[in-house]
């Protein structure tokens, strides 16, 4: 058969299974940081189950972990690497026009 004739047939590509991001020895728990660390985004966000490729209880579990460690101060609410940076701007007064009278 003639690959023009059959258009809907899919290619078999081989993939690599991926492996789960949490081993079944790691503990989920508020003080282990390096296995925390990993599921959150450079802004402090927690990252959804999807992009984590974890199962319903493991997010769960994570999202608890992470909130406790937030409450104990052994991660930040924000990550804000830039702290406010002020540029130096004019400033208002010198942008105001006199009014002749």
């Amino acid at each position: 058969m003639d690959k023009s004739k059959r258009p809907f047939l899919k290619s078999k590509r081989s993939f690599r299974r991926r492996l789960p991001p949490i081993q079944s020895g790691d503990r989920i728990d508020y003080r282990n940081m390096s296995l925390i660390s990993r599921f959150i985004s450079e802004q402090g966000k927690i990252l959804s189950r999807r992009v984590n490729r974890l199962t319903l209880k493991q997010q769960r579990l994570i999202t608890i972990a992470i909130k406790q460690a937030r409450i104990l101060s052994l991660l930040p609410f924000l990550n804000n690497e830039k702290q406010f940076e002020r540029i130096e701007s004019t400033t208002r007064t010198t942008g105001l026009r006199t009014r002749n009278k």
